[in-house]
């Protein structure tokens, strides 16, 4: 127990010492409200994110649950049931290294300090053939279904998707 108290007062210790070159190091051109994290580019012909994030969350509270549903912008409506490419960072839904069914988010899952992803910033996706999991950027193309209607929280969907 003793060693474990040493241990982390060294830990804190280190941190302290670190945590003034961290905040040194931060960009000045960046504003407090200026993220560092910056969502997947779009593929070549692809979707950006910045569309996708155009929808509107609408919550609804009740007896401690969140509902959420969304408000899609026009230019959201308008790729309703077309193919799309769009690229980000898989998190896998099964227990395989190969997914045909996942998550693709727009940010780097990477930090956990970060917050959960907000339903305009994640499509689930369904793959006809398994795809191998990889760290970093992958590209997909398939079927946008806009869904959530149903207060879900979830708002895309790809189908028939395929990595490009």
């Amino acid at each position: 127990m003793r060693v474990a108290a040493l241990f982390l007062c060294h830990v804190v210790a280190v941190a302290v010492l670190i945590a003034p070159t961290a905040v040194a190091q931060r960009p000045d051109n960046l504003k407090p409200s200026e993220s560092v994290w910056k969502p997947a580019a779009a593929p070549p012909g692809g979707i950006s994110w910045t569309v996708l994030e155009s929808t509107k969350e609408i919550q609804r509270r009740q007896t401690g649950t969140i509902y959420s549903k969304p408000a899609f912008s026009q230019k959201v409506k308008a790729l309703n049931g077309k193919r799309i490419k769009v690229s980000g960072y898989v998190m896998p839904l099964q227990n395989s290294p190969k997914q045909t069914h996942f998550v693709l988010l727009a940010y780097p899952p990477d930090c956990p300090f970060h917050l959960n992803p907000a339903p305009n910033q994640f499509i689930e996706i369904r793959t006809n053939s398994p795809i191998a999991v990889r760290s970093g950027v992958q590209s997909f193309e398939g079927q946008l279904i806009l869904s959530g209607e149903d207060e879900s929280g979830i708002f895309y969907q790809m189908q028939e998707s395929r990595e490009i």
